[in-house]
């Protein structure tokens, strides 16, 4: 007998991955097209970024960011807001079985990759990066390049 193993915290399942695609496309048209009834949100350009599908595929998170990060609390509020009328539009232009409950979260991927590019351009930094390209074995913290204490 074929023993069923299931995905227990290895990451997500290729059906997964395939329906958070497929609904973050869909949004991303919802979105783009403007055909929701707000105002609000017609006039706010979002970027759905990942959307993230539980393993039942009941729920499913969507990482989102305002056109140039600004005004963050008043897109996740106007997300929201027209959750339902969201729902509404999945289920009409998906083929899932089960049309999953919304969830919307600020996409944080940009402002982590901020933080690396300003961590990668400190002199110090550079200057180790630099060290390790040119094959010297100086250690960290050591400024003389040789490796010698």
């Amino acid at each position: 007998m074929a023993s069923r193993r299931h995905n227990q915290g290895s990451g997500p399942t290729q059906r997964q991955l395939r329906v958070g695609e497929l609904i973050r496309r869909t949004l991303s048209d919802v979105l783009n097209h403007g055909d929701i009834h707000d105002p609000d949100l017609n006039r706010m350009s979002i970027t759905v970024a990942e959307v993230r599908a539980s393993p039942d595929l009941r729920i499913a998170t969507a990482y989102v960011m305002p056109l140039g990060g600004d005004r963050r609390e008043d897109a996740i509020q106007a997300l929201k807001r027209n959750k339902a009328e969201l729902r509404r539009a999945l289920s009409r232009d998906t083929a899932l079985k089960f049309t999953p409950d919304l969830r919307f979260v600020i996409d944080e991927t940009f402002d982590r990759m901020d933080e690396t590019r300003a961590l990668f351009a400190r002199e110090e930094v550079r200057r180790d990066l630099d060290d390790a390209a040119n094959g010297g074995g100086g250690t960290v913290g050591d400024d003389t390049g040789t490796g010698a204490e």
